[in-house]
C-alpha cells in the first residue's frame, strides 16, 4: 500500500503537487480558524446568557411554597422561571408547556452542590437547549423551610447566530479555497514557464540538437540562475564535443602524417637494401653510396621518433622541474652556436630596457655585434669570451650593461629587471634552438638575426624575439605553422624543410610552462617569433 502510494505521488506533476498542497494548507488554516472563532463565539455568548440568568435569580425574592401561582417575577417572555421544593418537585413555573427544560433530579442536594453554577439542560421533546441556574432560597411562609429557585434562557437565539456564523464561514471558505487553487494553478503555471521551455530545450538535445540554448531569463531568480548554468554547461558540454572531434581528426591526421613521414625512408632504406640483395650494386663506391643512403634515412627517422617521443612526453603532462632562468645567457648562447654553424650571418643580441607597453625592438641597443673581418673562428672565440664576463657581471648585479661596438664610448642602458623566468633551462634552450634552426633554414645564406631580450615590468613578462629576414610569413597562416606535421610546402621535399614538428614543439613547452609563442611581422621582411613568459618576481 505504501509503494502504491509513493507510486501514485511520484506520478503526479511537480504544478499539480504544489497547487494540492497550496490548496490543502489553505483548507487546514480556514478549519483551524473557523473552529477557533466559532468556539469564540460560543462561549462568548453562553457568558453573556449566564450572567443574566444569574443577575435575574438573585433579584427573586419572597418566595412562598404554598403559592402555586408563581406570580410574575422575571420577564416571562424571556426567562423561565419555577420554584421547586427540597425533593426537586416543581411547586410552580410561568411555562408548563413541552418547550420547558426538563429539571429532573434536581433536589436541594444537587442544588448546593451546583453552588450557582449554570448548566445546560434540554426540554421535554429534545428540540431546544436552555441555560440555567438553581440558587436555594427560604420560604416565607413556612418558618425556614428551603426551596429551589430556577431561572432558564432558552439557547435557540445562541444557536441561531452560531448557525448562521457557520454557514457565512463555510461560504466564504469555500470561496477563498477555489479562488486560492485557481490563482495558485495560474501562479504555478506562470512561475514554471520558463522550466517548461527548459524541459523542451532538453528534449531537442537529447534528439541531437547541441545548438539549443536556454532563453535569457531573470537573473536573480531560482529559473534564471538555473537558465544560467545549464547554458554554461550546454556550452562547455559544446566544447568538449567539438574539442574531441577536433582531437580525433589531430589524431587522424597525426597519423597519417606520420605513416606519410616514416614510409619515405623507410621506402628508401628497403629499396637499396634490394638493390643490394638483387646484386645490382657490384661496385665498391656503389654499395658506399647505397651504405650512406641508407645511414641519412635511418638518421632521419631517429629524428623524427625523436620529435614524436618528445611530443608524447609533453603530452603526458609530467611536472617540470623549474628554476631561475636567465634567458640572455641563453639567447647569447644560441648567437654564438648561430655563427658557429653559419659563419656567413651577422647574429646580433639585442637588450632593451623595462617598458610598460612591451618594448619596441628598434629602441634597444646591440651587444657586441661580431666583427667578422678577423674570420669565424677568431671572432668565436673573442666573442665568447666577451659573453662569459658580460654574463658574469649580469649574474652578480641583475642588471645587464649594453654598448655600441663601434668604440669605446658607448651608450649604456641597465637593465634593473632581470629577465629571469621559472622554467627548466633545457626546454627553453630546445625552443630557442628550433626557432634558429629554424631561421637557418628559411631565410637566405648570409641574411642577418637578431635575438632580442625585454622585460614588461607592467604585464610582469619576459620576452624573447628571434628575428629573421627571409620572406616573412602570411598572416592565414601564423596560427597553422605551430600544427604538427603542418608544413607551407605541400609537396613534403625534403629541401623545403623537415617534417612539421619543430614548432609544434615549440607551442607545447612553451605551454607546459604558461607561457606562449607568437608571429610577428618583421619591419622590412621577414618574421620575428615572440616567446613571452612570467617573470619570477610576478610567479611568486
Amino acid at each position: 500500500m505504501h509503494e502504491q502510494l509513493t507510486d501514485w505521488w511520484n506520478g503526479v506533476s511537480l504544478r499539480t503537487k504544489i497547487t494540492g498542497v497550496t490548496v490543502l494548507l489553505v483548507t487546514l488554516g480556514l478549519l483551524v480558524a473557523g473552529a477557533g472563532t466559532m468556539t469564540v463565539l460560543r462561549n462568548y455568548l453562553s457568558t453573556v446568557v449566564d450572567q443574566r440568568i444569574t443577575q435575574s435569580a438573585a433579584s427573586v425574592t419572597g418566595v412562598s411554597g404554598t403559592d402555586t401561582s408563581c406570580n410574575p417575577m422575571v420577564d416571562p417572555d424571556r426567562f423561565y422561571f419555577a420554584v421547586l421544593n427540597v425533593k426537586g418537585t416543581i411547586i410552580c413555573d410561568n411555562n408548563r408547556d413541552s418547550l420547558s427544560p426538563q429539571l429532573n433530579n434536581l433536589n436541594i442536594e444537587s442544588v448546593l452542590k451546583l453552588d450557582g453554577s449554570t448548566f445546560t439542560v434540554w426540554d421535554a421533546a429534545h428540540n431546544a437547549q436552555w441555560r440555567v441556574v438553581a440558587l436555594p432560597v427560604t420560604d416565607t411562609n413556612s418558618g425556614g423551610a428551603i426551596l429551589t429557585v430556577v431561572v432558564g434562557e432558552n439557547l435557540n437565539d445562541n444557536n441561531s447566530i452560531i448557525n448562521q456564523f457557520l454557514v457565512i464561514f463555510l461560504g466564504f471558505g469555500l470561496s477563498v479555497i477555489i479562488l486560492g487553487a485557481a490563482l495558485t494553478r495560474i501562479l504555478v503555471t506562470s512561475t514554471f514557464s520558463p522550466l517548461k521551455e527548459v524541459e523542451i530545450t532538453a528534449a531537442a538535445i537529447a534528439e541531437g540538437d547541441f545548438s539549443q540554448r536556454l532563453p535569457g531569463s531573470t537573473p536573480n531568480t531560482e529559473v534564471g540562475r538555473l537558465n544560467r548554468s545549464l547554458n554554461t554547461m550546454l556550452g562547455r558540454i559544446d566544447r568538449a564535443f567539438a574539442d574531441r572531434a577536433r582531437t580525433i581528426d589531430q589524431m587522424r591526421r597525426f597519423v597519417g602524417d606520420a605513416s606519410h613521414e616514416l614510409r619515405t625512408p623507410l621506402v628508401s632504406v628497403r629499396g637499396y637494401a634490394e638493390l643490394y640483395r638483387m646484386g645490382a650494386l657490384q661496385k665498391p663506391e656503389e654499395v658506399g653510396q647505397a651504405m650512406e643512403r641508407i645511414e641519412k634515412e635511418a638518421i632521419r627517422m631517429g629524428e623524427l621518433v625523436e620529435d614524436l617521443l618528445e611530443l608524447a612526453r609533453i603530452d603526458e603532462a609530467k611536472p617540470l622541474h623549474l628554476a631561475p632562468v636567465d634567458l640572455l645567457p641563453i639567447a647569447q648562447d644560441a648567437a654564438l652556436d648561430a655563427m658557429a654553424s653559419a659563419p656567413d650571418r651577422i647574429v646580433t643580441v639585442f637588450l632593451s630596457a623595462p617598458t610598460h607597453d612591451g618594448g619596441a625592438l628598434e629602441d634597444a641597443r646591440m651587444i657586441d655585434p661580431p666583427n667578422l673581418a678577423t674570420g669565424p673562428i677568431a671572432f668565436a672565440g673573442a666573442q665568447l669570451a666577451r659573453l662569459r664576463a658580460r654574463r658574469s657581471r649580469t649574474e652578480a648585479g641583475s642588471t645587464a650593461t649594453m654598448g655600441q661596438a663601434s668604440g669605446d664610448q658607448a651608450d649604456e642602458v641597465i637593465l634593473t629587471v632581470p629577465a629571469v623566468v621559472q622554467a627548466e633551462e633545457n626546454k627553453i634552450r630546445q625552443v630557442v634552438t628550433n626557432l634558429m634552426g629554424n631561421a637557418l633554414r628559411f631565410t637566405p645564406e648570409g641574411s642577418p638575426i637578431e635575438l632580442g631580450v625585454q622585460v614588461d615590468t607592467r604585464r610582469g613578462v619576459a620576452t624573447l624575439d628571434i628575428v629573421d629576414h627571409g620572406e616573412g610569413i602570411p598572416p592565414q597562416i601564423r596560427e597553422k605553422i605551430f600544427q604538427r606535421f603542418w608544413r607551407a610546402d605541400s609537396s613534403r621535399t625534403r629541401e623545403t624543410g623537415g617534417s612539421g614538428l619543430g614548432l609544434s614543439i615549440v607551442s607545447a613547452i612553451m605551454a607546459a610552462h604558461k607561457g606562449d609563442v607568437t608571429v610577428l611581422e618583421t619591419p622590412g621582411g621577414g618574421a620575428t617569433f615572440r616567446l613571452t613568459l612570467p617573470l619570477l618576481t610576478h610567479n611568486n
